[in-house]
């Protein structure tokens, strides 16, 4: 399977001449999930959730789909009818030839004045792939490589770094990282990958490596 890094939280996963991509959201490029055939969409915030690069993706391929959670599914479902999936934890699919299971319900707290929405995981081909979205959920499924979401307003690196910890993944791509700054990354480069106690490594938007 080959693995591509977008901007912020978007990957695109390729097997067997298809493609999935996950959360090509407003961080992302214009044509993040353009030349999609599914489309994975963890939750609604804007970062993640962006109904012009879904419109692209769909317009390019119309046979493309789309798997998300309700919040998400009801905002775009009358855009592109018959073609956008509403799932939660524990549901299992299979989109584009990848298997996918569904964990995860809430989003990481913020702050307790903010109301927690929705957020779901994916973990893709019986754990090669585990994309969370916005939240440290913990599958019940050996992971091979975590997409770990390395710096938000929603967490701390202690937290990063126990997450990685107790999934205890072959390896760790970061993702969520349009608000981490080239200065401060050899800080989270260097802590995660010394306390960790996984293979650590960062792609650059566009790079890929083969899981």
């Amino acid at each position: 399977m080959k693995l591509t890094k977008k901007s912020h939280s978007c990957v695109r996963l390729e097997k067997d001449g298809r493609t999935l991509v996950l959360d090509p959201g407003g961080f992302s490029e214009e044509d993040a999930a353009v030349g999609a055939d599914a489309v994975l969409v963890t939750h609604e915030h804007p970062d993640h959730f962006n109904e012009g690069r879904l419109r692209a993706a769909m317009e390019a391929n119309p046979a493309a789909e789309i798997w998300t959670l309700r919040s998400v599914a009801e905002k775009i479902s009358a855009a592109f009818p018959g073609r956008v999936h509403t799932v939660g934890h524990g549901d299992t699919f299979t989109a584009a030839g990848f298997d996918v299971q569904v964990h995860g319900e809430l989003h990481a707290v913020i702050h307790p004045d903010i109301p927690r929405i929705t957020n779901v995981g994916y973990l893709v081909d019986d754990g090669r792939v585990f994309h969370p979205g916005d939240a440290l959920t913990v599958p019940d499924h050996a992971v091979e490589t975590l997409m770990l979401p390395v710096m938000a307003p929603w967490s701390k690196i202690s937290e990063v770094i126990d997450y990685v910890r107790e999934l205890k993944p072959q390896r760790a791509y970061d993702i969520h990282d349009a608000l981490l700054t080239d200065l401060a990354r050899p800080i989270y480069d260097n802590q995660i990958g010394a306390l960790g106690g996984a293979d650590h490594q960062r792609l650059t938007p566009g790079e890929s490596a083969e899981v």
